[in-house]
């Protein structure tokens, strides 16, 4: 088994783990002509691919699950913890969800330094600066960025802050992991790297995950588990592997000739 960095496990210092367990979800979100109608089934300790086109339901589903879009039927559950039930009317905001969030704009506080951004949330929840800072560097080492920890996240480039944009949302040792195009901004080692963390901190800590992508080499080289989203409803589903080897939508063709030209051996 590959070492797992110290960082990457572990809740910040007096506060306790959060409760995870396999993600269960039904989102049901109507915006206008727009509905999005998802099953989603996410074992503890593994990850599911969400892929589709612009447009399709993807983000909104992201969002839908971490309590940024309100659910008008069904209902979110990880483990033992319901997050939303549009039937009971549950519906707990995203801070109280304890789960890790990273959104194609990141959002990082400017005028704060990367290690600076990857510590604030250990440091919010009560963790000593030391402690928290010690987490960040890790976990900047982690991610090849760690050459950057004291640049002000302004004056990051946008592969960069990706990186600590991924580190401060690992840092606080999320229940769940909601990744929304994660490493869209980075070059092909950077993706390499970013990946292995990832799928470390799933498989170490034993949480779900739900990986946003356009990429279907992400999917092959992350995921457990893929569904393919179209106009708001699953078009297919499988392992990677499957899916990439009996395209069911044009779009899923597209995304299989897409890899034409990579490296041997990125699909078996």
């Amino acid at each position: 088994m590959t070492p797992v960095p110290r960082g990457l496990v572990g809740p910040p210092r007096g506060v306790a783990p959060a409760p995870t367990g396999d993600l269960d979800a039904r989102l049901v979100v109507r915006r206008g002509a727009f509905a999005l109608d998802l099953a989603l089934a996410v074992p503890a300790g593994r990850v599911l691919a969400v892929l589709g086109p612009n447009g399709g339901g993807k983000s909104t589903a992201l969002a839908a699950l971490a309590g940024l879009v309100r659910i008008d039927a069904g209902h979110v559950r990880l483990g033992a913890r319901t997050l939303a039930d549009a039937t009971t009317g549950v519906d707990l905001p995203p801070e109280h969800r304890r789960l890790g969030v990273l959104l194609q704009d990141v959002l990082l506080v400017p005028h704060l330094s990367a290690r600076e951004n990857v510590a604030f949330g250990r440091r919010a929840a009560g963790e000593r600066a030391v402690d928290a800072r010690r987490r960040a560097d890790e976990l900047l080492a982690a991610l090849a960025v760690d050459a950057h920890a004291r640049t002000r996240a302004h004056r990051l480039s946008g592969g960069q802050a990706q990186r600590v944009g991924l580190a401060r949302t690992l840092a606080v040792e999320p229940a769940a992991l909601l990744l929304d195009e994660p490493f869209a901004a980075l070059d092909a080692s950077g993706r390499t790297v970013a990946r292995a963390v990832v799928d470390r901190y799933v498989r170490a800590a034993g949480v779900p995950a739900v990986l946003v992508t356009h990429d279907l080499a992400d999917a092959l080289a992350l995921a457990d588990d893929v569904v393919v989203v179209e106009h708001g409803r699953a078009v297919q589903r499988g392992t990677p592997h499957a899916v990439a080897a009996a395209p069911a939508t044009a779009y899923v063709a597209g995304l299989v000739a897409a890899l034409d030209g990579r490296p041997p051996g990125v699909v078996a």
